[in-house]
């Protein structure tokens, strides 16, 4: 076992976000998911939302963590000011991907780190996406494949979404839930030796 300052801990249960950490030689040590309110508060934008949600995650987790580096990250997809939901049904993904055919949008990706000794650190990863003029038959195939249950604005990028996307204008680790080149350098500066 590490020694406990060179703990990680994911504060993350998505298998999505752990691949990406292991594609950089980070395996955590443990994996302790957060539960919390996903809503958003009154009037909360979405670069709002994302930030105070990654820190809530990583807060909660290290407070039964409290001698490992805990990092949390949490994706909010927003049309403007609107945030489009983590779709829970499949008319939910047929909501989000017709409000998102031919259009642009935002995904914004919150990550907080907190060290031994509760040291902590945010950053927010912006990405602009531009998704093709959707076809029913595409919306429909897509969720009859079931890929876009339980992810932000209904789709995943790494999956058959991937199709979809005309242009990427930022990172594309953070649409998929965890940028990594800010996740390497938030552990960093926070004193985590990285591999």
């Amino acid at each position: 076992m590490p020694p406990a300052s060179q703990r990680l801990v994911l504060a993350s249960a998505s298998p999505r976000r752990l691949d990406l950490l292991r594609q950089i030689g980070l395996e955590p040590d443990a994996i302790d998911a957060a539960e919390l309110d996903e809503s958003p508060q009154a009037k909360e934008t979405p670069r709002r939302l994302a930030v105070r949600l990654a820190a809530a995650k990583a807060a909660g987790v290290a407070t039964r963590q409290p001698e490992a580096f805990v990092i949390a990250a949490d994706t909010v997809v927003a049309l403007g000011r609107r945030i489009l939901p983590k779709a829970e049904s499949d008319q939910e993904v047929v909501d989000c991907l017709a409000l998102l055919s031919g259009r642009n949008h935002r995904v914004l990706t919150g990550v907080a780190a907190i060290a031994p000794g509760s040291r902590a650190a945010t950053r927010l990863v912006e990405t602009r996406v531009h998704f093709k003029r959707l076809s029913l038959r595409d919306i429909e195939s897509y969720v009859r494949s079931g890929e876009g249950l339980g992810k932000a604005g209904g789709y995943a990028v790494q999956g058959r979404a991937g199709a979809f996307v005309i242009d990427l204008q930022g990172s594309y680790s953070s649409v998929v839930g965890l940028p990594l080149y800010e996740t390497a350098n938030l552990l960093s500066g926070l004193g985590y030796r990285l591999p």
